[in-house]
Formats: structure tokens, sequence, C-alpha cells
């Protein structure tokens, strides 16, 4: 058979993370820095939560805008720590993590051609979710000089008469990188000039750490031009429940539930009924792990310029994204000769676009016991070079 596949497909590289983790797959006894997942367990009391709940015989289908006691409990919470106020009934959509209110977003607001612009280094699924919609995503490169933040005039030099949605993501994988409210207001002064639409993936807002998270809907004038992307992977530690939501105004989140009734129908009940216990009792465990990532942060940036990678302290997420300029190896070719002779692994920083070569991610969401053994054994590897 010729021709089977579309050519949209077709032209799409593999993920640049997993072609790396199929070679670390072949090896034993690795030190992964690569993984972007917590190395926590989801707390018990949200398990405890499911498990109740298949007891009780939840097992069906729900809304295809997901259980109202879950959307009305987000929107509490929305409103109560970024003074955002959004209609619970329909203002609201959950969704099988963020990767799927992602392709949503995109495919309920694309024309053909239609240009979204992505700062990079950024997430590896961003550009492909811009084309699979049948948009064209128009890169704005970023790099450690300016903390990986993209800059309000950046953004203007770039708009063109097709240019439809920004897609911003702060903090940041794999940069780490985050905006203060000063610096994302500006941008939001572009918004409104070019009457853009903004997709504001805010998974890791609660793992940020020195300044307060500012929700980009929060803004004057921003919430009905945002699409707030968030859900329950990264600080909750429920990477494995896909559990997730889209909040915007009623037209957009009514496109995307449109969509999302003839693909995925609904999120798991289970992972829902997860996520109301989630919100209501979790405080306490989400700032434990926080205070436990920003040890660790500090222990690895610490190491890292120690051993002569240099690596600026990131605001947020659980990633950071040292240069390995100095070392004269490319990205990949650093990350491959690393895992093969210390077998450490961490992601080439090209896997996140060509602005991140020179670079590497290294995620902290380990033991600090593995923390430490990865930089020693990163120590010895620079050394030897």
């Amino acid at each position: 058979m010729k021709d089977i596949i579309s050519d949209k497909v077709k032209n799409i590289p593999p993920s640049g993370i997993r072609k790396f983790f199929d070679l670390i797959l072949s090896m034993e006894d690795v030190i992964s820095l690569g993984v972007g997942e917590p190395d926590f367990v989801t707390p018990w009391h949200i398990r405890d939560a499911a498990i109740y709940s298949l007891e009780q015989g939840y097992t069906s289908y729900t809304s295809n805008s997901g259980l109202l006691e879950l959307r009305e409990l987000i929107t509490q919470r929305i409103k109560d720590d970024y003074k955002v106020k959004y209609n619970p009934v329909n203002e609201v959509l959950i969704t099988v993590g963020v990767s799927e209110a992602l392709d949503l977003a995109m495919r309920a607001i694309l024309n053909p051609d239609d240009e979204v612009i992505i700062p990079e280094p950024s997430y590896v699924s961003y550009k492909s979710c811009v084309i699979f919609a049948g948009g064209k995503p128009v890169v704005i490169p970023t790099n450690a000089s300016t903390g990986f933040k993209i800059k309000p005039e950046q953004i203007e030099q770039t708009i063109t008469e097709k240019t439809k949605a920004i897609l911003l993501s702060y903090p940041s994988n794999p940069t780490g990188a985050t905006m203060n409210r000063e610096e994302l207001s500006k941008i939001s002064e572009v918004v409104k000039r070019y009457e853009l639409i903004v997709i504001a993936d805010e998974i890791y807002k609660l793992l940020t750490y020195d300044d307060e998270p500012v929700c980009f809907a929060s803004l004057p004038g921003m919430k009905e031009r945002t699409i707030l992307l968030d859900g329950f992977s990264k600080a909750y530690a429920m990477t494995g429940w896909r559990i997730g939501y889209a909040a915007g105004n009623s037209e957009i989140i009514g496109a995307m539930t449109r969509i999302h009734q003839y693909t995925m129908l609904c999120a798991s009940i289970i992972s829902q009924r997860a996520a109301i216990q989630a919100l209501r009792n979790s405080d306490k465990a989400v700032e434990e792990m926080r205070n436990e990532y920003n040890q660790r942060r500090r222990l690895i940036v610490k190491g890292l310029n120690e051993i002569g990678l240099e690596c600026t302290m990131p605001g947020g997420a659980f990633y950071v994204f040292p240069s390995i300029k100095r070392t004269g190896l490319s990205s990949e070719g650093f990350a491959e000769k690393l895992l093969r002779e210390q077998k450490v692994a961490v992601v080439p920083g090209t896997a996140f676009g060509e602005c991140g070569e020179g670079y590497i991610r290294c995620s902290y969401a380990t033991s600090m016991a593995k923390i430490e053994k990865a930089l020693e054994k990163m120590g010895e590897f620079c050394d030897q070079l």
C-alpha cells in the first residue's frame, strides 16, 4: 500500500525525548534526570477517594463537560487564588490531561495557515499540536541571557495578519523560567493591541518558588482573550490519572467541548472523583512537595555551576537548563556520551527546539541522593573531556 499515512503526520518528526528514552530503556542502572514527572506517589487521601468512588459504583460516563461538582471546585479555586470568575456551567471543560486541552484549544480556534507564536525552547507537543490543527507555528527563540523569557517587542515584530494566538507557558518546561506580573502585563498590552488569543499552559503554576504565581487571565482585559489550561499531573503528583481542564469564554469552551464530545466523550469518572479530593484536601501535600522540589532546585543549580556547567536559578517547575557549550559537544552528543559513559540520563536541549542547542534539560523530580550521585558522575565526565 502506498500513501496510507497523511503528509501532515508523516512530516512530524518523532519526539526528541522519546527517541532518547528508547536508548535509556536498553541500559541498566541509569540515574535519570530526564523524566518530566514527580517522583512522589499521588497522596494517599486522593488514592483512597478514588478507591472509595469505585466501591460506591462510580464507573459510568459523566457529562461531556465533566462533573459539575469538579467544575464548581475549579472555578472557586481560581476565584479564591487569582480573583478571576468563571461560570462552571459553560466556561470550564474537564479534559484528559492538559495535553488533550491543548489539542482541543488549537483545533477549536485555528483555520488553515493561522499562525501561533511559540517561545522556544518549549514543550515538545506545542508545535505539533498547531500543525495537526492546520495552523502554522511561528517560533520566537529565547536564551539564557534573558532568562529564557519572551519580550513584548519580540512578539510585536513577529505578528503578521495571519497571527491568531500566542502560546505562553510559565513556569516553563524545559527551562523553568517564570515571568512576573509586570512582565506579563506588558505582553497583555500587545495581545490587546493586536486582538490575539492567549493559550496559557499553567500546569506548573503551583510549582513557583520565588514570586507569586500569575494567572494570565487575571490581568486586566485578558480573561476573555485567554484559554487557561491547567491540571493535576504536576503539583498533585497525578500524571497517570490524566486529568486536566480548560477555562475560557463560553464560545471557545463550547467549541472545544464539541470536539471533545466526538473524540474523548469525557474524562474518567474515577480520575474526576480523585481530582475533587485533590482540590478539597491537598494544600498541605502540595506545599510539602513544593518545599522538597525547592531544596532539590538549589542543590542541582549549585552542583552544576560547581562542575562548570553554567546554570541560572529557575523560578518554577522542576527543571534546570544548564549550558554545556564549554564542553564543545552538541546537546545530543553530550547527552548520549554522558549516558553511555556515566549512565546519567538528561535530555538534549534540541528536543525542545533548535535554540536549545548548547543546553541540556535536567529534571530534579528525583531524590536528593540521586541528584548528588548524578552530579558526581557529571563532574567526572566533564573533567575527562
